[in-house]
Order: structure tokens, then C-alpha cells, then sequence
């Protein structure tokens, strides 16, 4: 698929965008900058079959490099070469959204004796330490939304880490526009956020 008009190179392509962008808005006298289209992870993944627990769960920020640490739509064109999604955004920053959707998957399942993030006050058990290792879309192939997750966790009485593991899951891309690709990066991370919550679960 061609991704010209779609995407927007990082580094000295992503100024030349702005540059071009900015004289666009200055030069136009009553032009409006264009807004970019805001999407958010609406799946609320169903998570049945797992014993209820007493234990609370702290589910802190997810870590992440710098090219996911942001609102941007990642696109891989090759193994080596990121690209960003143009005049799309996130509603927030990835992280914050996979820990806010974390979250709220375990407070659905009524099974666990709290569930919160950092500073809301809760006697912690256990902590879910995750780092986002890829939320994007590939393009090497036929185009999928690939989300892999690696959760830990860990006992917050003495600092074990009880068990760990990566959760990866692929979706293909139907259509070729931006909600095309939001839809997919949705339902892969649906499927991510339900297993970590159940593997979770049944671990401690």
C-alpha cells in the first residue's frame, strides 16, 4: 500500500510538514489550519471464567520508547523505518490510554478487591508493571495492527517479581484509511488487554 498522503517521515520531513503547514495558515488570510482526526481505544475487552480475588492491583503508567511515548499512529514500513499516520492523533498519550483501558478491564470483570492507578490511595497486593513494545501498523506484507505488550507481576509486600510474559496479538487491516487502522490497533489491543487481565487473575 502507498502511504504518500498518509504519512509524515520523522526528522527534517516532519519540519518541512510544519514549515509548509504554518506558512499555509499565515499566507491565507481567514484559512483555518486543518485539525487532525482524534481517535481513542474503544473496545472494552470481556474477560469470563476467572476465580474472584480480595487482592488489589496497582496498574501503573506503561513504559514505552519515545516513538510510542506520544499521541502519534505508528506506521513500520520496513524493520528499521518508522513512520507516523498524518492528520491523525490519539486522544491522549498511547501509554496513559493502555493504562487507563487496563484499568477499567479489571474493574468490568467485579472480581478483584480494587484495582487503581498511582496516588489513588489503595493497599497494594500486587503491581502490573507493563512496557508497550509495539502498537502499530505493519506494512511489510499485507497491513496489520500489531500490539505486543510485556506485563510483569509484581508482589508489592516484597518486591518479587511472581511471573512475567509477553502478550503480542495481530489483526489484519480492513480498508485503507485511518479508521481502518484505529479499528485494527483497537481489536488487537482488545485482545492483549483480555489476556493480560486474565492471566493476571489466575496468577495471583
Amino acid at each position: 500500500m502507498d502511504f504518500r498522503g498518509l504519512v509524515v517521515r520523522r526528522g527534517r520531513a516532519t519540519r518541512s510538514a510544519v514549515i509548509f503547514s504554518l506558512a499555509i495558515a499565515l499566507a491565507g488570510c481567514g484559512t483555518r489550519a486543518a485539525v487532525n482526526d482524534t481517535f481513542s481505544l474503544a473496545t472494552a475487552p470481556i474477560v469470563k471464567g476467572q476465580a474472584s480475588t480480595n487482592r488489589q492491583i496497582l496498574v501503573p503508567e506503561p513504559t514505552a520508547l519515545q516513538t510510542i511515548n506520544n499521541d502519534r499512529i505508528v506506521i513500520r514500513l520496513s524493520r528499521s523505518e518508522l513512520q507516523f499516520l498524518a492528520n491523525a492523533q490519539w486522544g491522549d498519550r498511547l501509554p496513559r490510554m493502555v493504562q487507563d483501558k487496563l484499568v477499567q478491564t479489571f474493574d468490568n470483570t467485579g472480581k478483584v478487591g480494587g484495582v487503581g492507578k498511582p496516588g489513588q490511595g489503595l493497599a497494594i497486593d500486587y503491581q502490573l508493571i507493563n512496557e508497550i513494545r509495539a502498537f502499530e501498523i505493519s506494512t511489510e506484507g499485507a497491513d496489520t495492527a500489531v500490539v505486543e505488550i510485556f506485563a510483569k507481576l509484581l508482589n508489592d509486600r516484597d518486591g518479587t517479581v511472581r511471573r512475567q510474559r509477553a502478550f503480542r496479538a495481530s489483526v489484519p487491516v480492513q480498508g485503507a484509511n485511518s479508521p481502518a487502522f484505529v479499528a485494527a490497533l483497537d481489536a488487537a489491543f482488545a485482545q492483549v488487554a483480555a489476556e493480560i487481565v486474565a492471566w493476571t487473575l489466575s496468577s495471583i
